[in-house]
């Protein structure tokens, strides 16, 4: 495992759709494995591969109730909308509120090529969602209906 360099800012992989896995291979599972490890050394809460310079699309999310690896994720249904407040991995000093949905159901394989559909409410569809725009070239700033804080101390 390692710790990838994260995409920030104006990166323009940031905005470029990913590619559908078809095969999971080991550089399938040392990308996620990598991934999970970035994540958390970032103190992130998800992260989608374009943030570390792989259009491909895989997802990591950890709430704080166990990981999850998500290949080719796809939103099947979307339940009523909050705003609240978001950040990003790739924009360290950005803040801001985003509408998403409050509750969804996603499908997605994990890394033994089962598939797998699951609900998730509140933090867990933020995240989702947020990384799942990633996958599709979708940055949060893209979304903000609020306006940004930018901390510019360190």
């Amino acid at each position: 495992m390692a710790i990838r360099n994260l995409r920030l800012d104006e990166d323009p992989i940031l905005r470029k759709k990913s590619r559908p896995i078809t095969d999971i291979n080991e550089r399938i599972k040392t990308l996620a494995d990598d991934m999970l490890e970035t994540m958390y050394q970032a103190e992130g809460v998800g992260l989608a591969a374009p943030q570390v310079g792989v259009l491909r699309r895989i997802i990591t999310v950890d709430i704080g109730e166990g990981a999850y690896v998500m290949i080719n994720p796809e939103i099947l249904e979307q339940e009523g909308e909050v705003v609240d407040s978001e950040g990003c991995l790739s924009f360290p000093d950005v803040t801001g509120y985003v509408k998403r949905p409050k509750k969804i159901k996603v499908k997605y394989t994990d890394l033994d090529g089962e598939d797998h559909e699951i609900e998730g409410e509140d933090l867990m569809a933020r995240c989702v969602c947020h990384e799942v725009d990633h996958l599709n070239g979708i940055v949060f700033v893209d979304k903000l209906c609020e306006p940004t804080e930018v901390n510019y101390e360190k």
